[in-house]
């Protein structure tokens, strides 16, 4: 039985190709975290590998077009280092990360700003900024 997985799990047909391409994305990992600058490589990380494109996924909008304009020297790196890179792609795709447990928590609003701000409203027609400042004003007293 151990064989027949063994078997299946180096087979080009079974998981071996997936275990290789798996094996390419942590070289490759690893080679963008020691060439990427400190910054931009903590708001990216790569993605995939596809047809000698490195494809690595950016935080936000400013990160990918940093990630751009380094695009050939970035290329260049992976070369040097043994992996046929032909390019690199850069999308935005940023990481969700969810906290089911915990709500966010506030720090409480100063009683005058919160006397300020209640002032404010009451002379304030209904808009979204009124709306705005009345749900500020609800959630700065829960944080008390």
């Amino acid at each position: 039985m151990t064989h027949s997985l063994d078997r299946f799990l180096s087979s080009t047909d079974g998981a071996g190709r997936l275990m290789a391409h798996a094996g390419l994305l942590q070289k490759l990992a690893r080679i963008y975290a020691s060439v990427a600058p400190e910054n931009l490589g903590k708001a990216s990380r790569v993605a995939n590998y596809k047809s000698g494109v490195v494809v690595i996924h950016a935080d936000n909008g400013a990160v990918a077009v940093k990630l751009r304009q380094m695009a050939p020297s970035l290329a260049n790196e992976f070369s040097k280092r043994g992996v046929e890179c032909n390019g690199v792609q850069v999308k935005v795709q940023a990481l969700e990360i969810y906290q089911h447990s915990q709500a966010p928590t506030g720090h409480p609003l100063p009683a005058g700003a919160g006397r300020a701000l209640t002032e404010l409203i009451e002379n304030m027609p209904d808009s979204p900024l009124r709306a705005a400042i009345e749900t500020f004003l609800k959630r700065s007293a829960r944080a008390e």
